[in-house]
C-alpha cells in the first residue's frame, strides 16, 4: 500500500470520555500501555474544538466561552484506525489552558504543579500538541511554554489554530512569525481549522507515526 493510501485510510473512531484527573492515581487504566497525545495551549485557543474535529465527535470535549474553565486533565479514549483492519488504542489528553486562571495566582500555581507532573512523568506520553492562535503573534506564555517543553526534551508539534479565519497567504506569513518567535523548526508547525477540517489528515498522520511503533 502506498503512503498516500495510508493517509486516506487513517481515522479516529470510537472516541469517548475516560477520566478527569489532577493526580497520578486518577489517571485512567495506568496498568495499560496505551499511548497518550496531549493538547496544551492558552485558554480559548480552540483545544476542545480541535478534539471534537479530530475525532468527528461533536460534544466530546465541551467548548466554552469562559476562559480557564478546564481545570483538570481530561482523558478521552479513542481508536486509531488504519486501513480496513488495523486498530490502535490511544488517549487524547486535554490539558488546562495556560495564561489565565479565573481563581487567581493560587490556582495557576496549583495547575502548574499537576500539569508539570503529568508532562514530565507520564510514561505513556508520546506527543504534545501545543495550540497557538494563527491570527496573532505568540504571547509570552506561548513562547515560555514551548521553550520549557523543549528544554524538558519533550516532543512538540505546534498547531496553529483558527486557520480558516485568515487567507492562505496570511497563513504562511503568520506561521513564519510563530516559528521565528518561539524558535521552532518549520516542520514542527502546521495550520488547523476545526471549522473546515483543514489539517486533520496531516495531524492524524503525525499522530499515527508516534502511536504505531
Amino acid at each position: 500500500m502506498s503512503v498516500d493510501e495510508n493517509k486516506i485510510n487513517l481515522d479516529l473512531i470510537n472516541a469517548k470520555y475516560a477520566a478527569s484527573a489532577v493526580r497520578k492515581d486518577q489517571y485512567p487504566e495506568p496498568e495499560l500501555e496505551i499511548p497518550e497525545i496531549a493538547f496544551i495551549g492558552r485558554s480559548n485557543v480552540g483545544k476542545s474544538s480541535l478534539l471534537n474535529s479530530l475525532t468527528r465527535h461533536n460534544g466530546l470535549a465541551r467548548t466554552s466561552g469562559t476562559p480557564g474553565k478546564t481545570q483538570t486533565l481530561n482523558f478521552y479514549r479513542a481508536m486509531l484506525k488504519q486501513g480496513a483492519a488495523a486498530r490502535y488504542e490511544l488517549f487524547l489528553v486535554d490539558l488546562p489552558g495556560y495564561g489565565y486562571a479565573r481563581t487567581g495566582q493560587a490556582a495557576r500555581r496549583q495547575w502548574s504543579k499537576f500539569i508539570e507532573e503529568y508532562l514530565l512523568h507520564s510514561p505513556r506520553l508520546k506527543l504534545i500538541c501545543q495550540l497557538i492562535d494563527i491570527r496573532h503573534a505568540p504571547m509570552d506564555s506561548d513562547i515560555a511554554t514551548y521553550q520549557w517543553l523543549r528544554e524538558a526534551d519533550l516532543p512538540v508539534q505546534i498547531i496553529a489554530t483558527k486557520a480558516d479565519k485568515i487567507s492562505r497567504s496570511a497563513q504562511h506569513k503568520q506561521l513564519s512569525i510563530i516559528q521565528k518567535n518561539v524558535g521552532a523548526f518549520s516542520h514542527d508547525l502546521m495550520p488547523y481549522s476545526s471549522e473546515k477540517g483543514l489539517g486533520r489528515d496531516k495531524l492524524l498522520e503525525i499522530i499515527s507515526k508516534v502511536v504505531i511503533e
